[in-house]
């Protein structure tokens, strides 16, 4: 049998039986009679075998499967100790899914894809030996934490992680346009380029003049950013990764651009098929302005960047709305329209309702929280990367004139329920930012020069972390309630913490820190100040007891760190970002991201395959009353678990929020009682509530119809593994 012959494989239907109850119970062991099906069946009889570690890698080397110069920083004696300890630790998959997914995803294979050439510890250490770059200690404690599930790398280092033909280790990138048809013509050519390695890509295009702004002073010449959007959308389609899956990007547009109307409209599923966009993802950016006008029920004024940009010499993007706002209105030089702030608020939650875009990024919460020096103007195409960047100007012949900053997203994630039990809270987090500072140091895409410098000068990670939902189930606690939300607290506040500690240990032993640092709050160490003036610790017993044996920094532990990054400074800009890590989560036997799981025993539609179910960790008669599905959660209780952990994390976080067309009575107990039905207004409500809470973007809207089931968006794999 070969991995080509994947029907009629009695592992399928032991894992499909899971959702046939049995007694009226959730017969949990034909999941485990089919991982085991699958590993008898599928997995040993394919796997290539060798008689020892010196053969293996001769072999992987003969044949160019592994990178050679990787291999050649250890002796083989230490590859064998490493080994030794990965098959001591006895790891074995805990579902169905984890080893379907590791084996259909992750685990190399021979060219031919008859046969696989490596199983999870082998993974494991690849990844290990790769990100400690020569480090037989680091190696170690790497192989430590990923083995024993603590530490998981996002997709694209996971995967390409000591493969000699391998893609980037970066999950997303982040560039932006201006207003020139230099600027335009490059955006395009970069998005193809990201595509084309692997990356999922997010585009401002804010920057860009409205359709009937002048060019060379002639009115109602330009056409505006639904074209380029086109251009940019087919730009992904062709740039598909060897075939293997659709490219995929994201641009974002300002709520006050003059083409935001139409920027809406083209994501609609009655828009004309010129204009339509079917698989190009919407985000917009929302200042505090939007908020304020929508609260009194106001006009509001939509800008010309055109003229916005002639007369405060900047991009579009660049000017801060909400306070030149009635400067902008009043300038007889800039070209505005009108029309009801709560108009357009509801064609956003319209479209929300139809497609579950635009993402929403609060730009001007981001930037209030934002400790480097610059202006953060968009986001990633999960919403989750914030960072600041700097325009480019390009010359007629498409070079730099002026090389600005953009963004790669060098991404992992913590597991929240396995890093509670690690025996030192501190070594484990220190090690994983070792792991992501090797992604970001030797991540070189020169492809787009905008990214490389951008990477070269900040050192950029995104620690973030999975399975709160599994966290709280296992410990019996419903999610959103107040002790749920004081461990998201206390949770996130030690990744803060340890994540500093690392950054500063790695900046004092390379005498080096990101560009930049002494123009930031950490410098000058106005960023501790909340840290130093209050004591984080646990608010209720119930919550305490969660972190017994898990020291919490006390305020002067704080005042020492503050004290060390003033001295030292930082390596790293930016630290930590929670991704919606969805196949990875699944290889953890865990729950994605921060969210509430979808189902105990949720459905997934695998490609060739159909469909498999994946029971919640540690579903049992115990924990099965704490694991009530998003859809049937107020979305406040998840806006209020979200904004908990926001306080500490110095990006963002892909926050989805889940509804139902009918919502179930008493869910939601809005003051005008309104019927069950969910419109535009609740939509409305819940940005708001988010808006209030500090949240920094929502990703998407989820919405479960009562005769068509789910209605999502398009997934960038790049992110969302």
């Amino acid at each position: 049998m070969t991995l080509k012959d994947l029907k009629d494989v009695t592992y399928y239907d032991l894992n499909n039986e899971i959702n046939i109850p049995v007694n009226n119970q959730i017969p949990l062991n034909k999941d485990q009679e089919a991982l085991e099906a699958f590993l008898d069946q599928n997995v040993r009889p394919n796997t290539m075998t060798f008689d020892s570690l010196q053969a293996r890698f001769d072999y992987l080397r003969e044949h160019d499967y592994v990178e050679t110069s990787m291999l050649d920083k250890y002796s083989l004696s230490f590859i064998e100790k490493l080994y030794a300890y990965l098959r001591s630790q006895d790891f074995h998959f805990k579902t169905f899914m984890a080893a379907y997914k590791f084996y259909a995803q992750y685990a190399l294979k021979t060219d031919d894809g008859d046969y696989y050439l490596e199983n999870f510890i082998d993974r494991v250490a690849m990844n290990a030996l790769d990100f400690a770059d020569g480090n037989e200690d680091l190696a170690l404690a790497l192989a430590d934490e990923i083995v024993h599930q603590r530490y998981q790398p996002a997709t694209p280092s996971f995967l390409n992680a000591g493969r000699a033909r391998r893609g980037e280790l970066i999950s997303c990138f982040l560039i932006q346009s201006t207003d020139d048809m230099n600027s335009i013509g490059r955006t395009i050519n970069s998005a193809l380029q990201l595509s084309r390695i692997g990356g999922g890509v997010g585009i401002n295009l804010s920057n860009l003049r409205g359709a009937g702004d002048p060019i060379k002073h002639i009115d109602g010449a330009a056409s505006g950013v639904v074209p380029v959007m086109k251009l940019l959308e087919d730009s992904f389609s062709y740039s598909n990764q060897l075939g293997q899956r659709q490219g995929a990007g994201v641009v974002y547009l300002s709520v006050f651009h003059p083409d935001i109307i139409a920027f809406l409209s083209a994501k609609k599923e009655n828009a004309d098929e010129k204009i339509r966009l079917k698989t190009l993802s919407l985000g917009v950016t929302v200042p505090d302005k939007f908020y304020e006008l929508i609260k009194a029920d106001a006009d509001m004024y939509l800008f010309s960047p055109y003229g916005v940009e002639r007369e405060y010499g900047v991009p579009f993007s660049y000017v801060d709305i909400t306070k030149e706002y009635d400067n902008m209105v009043k300038n007889p030089n800039i070209r505005k329209t009108k029309l009801k702030a709560r108009d357009l608020e509801n064609e956003i939650s319209k479209l929300q309702q139809e497609s579950g875009y635009p993402y929403v990024v609060n730009i001007d919460t981001a930037n209030r929280a934002n400790p480097i020096d610059g202006k953060i103007v968009m986001s990633n195409l999960c919403s989750e990367v914030m960072q600041v960047q700097t325009p480019s100007l390009i010359d007629d012949q498409q070079h730099y004139e002026k090389l600005g900053t953009d963004i790669s997203c060098n991404l992992g994630s913590t597991n929240i329920v396995n890093l509670m039990k690690s025996p030192d809270f501190g070594h484990s987090v220190e090690t994983m930012v070792r792991a992501l500072t090797f992604v970001t140091d030797h991540s070189n895409v020169d492809v787009v020069p905008s990214i490389q410098k951008g990477n070269n000068q900040a050192h950029t990670i995104g620690l973030g972390a999975m399975g709160l939902h599994a966290f709280f189930a296992k410990n019996h606690l419903e999610y959103g309630c107040k002790e749920a939300v004081d461990f998201t607290n206390i949770y996130f506040l030690l990744l803060n913490y340890w994540t500093l500690k690392a950054s500063n240990e790695i900046a004092k032993e390379r005498h080096t820190t990101f560009v930049g640092f002494k123009k930031s709050a950490y410098a000058d160490g106005s960023y501790f100040d909340k840290y130093v003036e209050q004591d984080w610790q646990p608010k209720y017993p119930e919550t305490a007891a969660l972190f017994k044996g898990i020291a919490i920094p006390s305020k002067a532990d704080w005042q020492a760190l503050k004290t060390a990054v003033m001295q030292d400074g930082l390596y790293h800009q930016n630290r930590m970002a929670v991704a919606p890590n969805g196949s990875i989560s699944y290889i953890n036997d865990t729950t994605a991201s921060l969210h509430p799981i979808i189902n105990r025993v949720e459905e997934r539609q695998e490609k060739k395959i159909g469909k498999i179910y994946y029971p919640a960790p540690y579903l049992s008669n115990d924990t099965i009353s704490y694991y009530k599905s998003a859809y049937d959660t107020d979305m406040r209780k998840v806006i209020d678990v979200y904004a908990a952990a926001q306080q500490h994390v110095d990006q963002g976080m892909s926050l989805t929020l889940f509804m139902r067309s009918t919502i179930p009575a008493g869910l939601y107990e809005w003051k005008d009682g309104r019927t069950n039905k969910m419109t535009t207004r609740d939509l409305n409500i819940l940005r708001n509530y988010a808006y209030r809470k500090g949240i920094k973007s929502i990703y998407y809207i989820r919405t479960f119809t009562d005769d068509d089931g789910e209605v999502g968006v398009n997934e960038c794999e790049s992110c969302v593994i």
